[in-house]
């Protein structure tokens, strides 16, 4: 029963990655959907601490402007060749 029990938390904790989607959609209301490539991210970084930094699935405080803005247009701005520009990633 334990090992059951153990066995099923393992699952449950890495789940989130395991069904983590290839291609998420955020709306962005004032300017237009926002298109995010998470398995190209997932490959690219292997790293997924730098976007959940304490649950796996999660992102702590949400999918904020603020937080995208100062997480995902920072790395990018830092080397990555990512794209900064408004239009680059919101789409109308």
């Amino acid at each position: 029963m334990k090992k059951t029990v153990v066995a099923l938390l393992v699952v449950v904790a890495f789940s989130a990655t395991a069904f983590a989607g290839d291609v998420i959609e955020f709306a962005a209301p004032k300017m237009g959907k926002v298109t995010f490539p998470h398995k190209k991210h997932q490959d690219m970084l292997k790293n997924c601490k730098k976007c959940h930094e304490k649950t796996p699935g999660k992102i702590e405080g949400g999918f904020s402007k603020d937080w995208a803005h100062k997480t995902c247009k920072g790395c990018h701005t830092e080397g990555k060749k990512g794209p900064t520009g408004c239009k680059d990633c919101h789409k109308k």
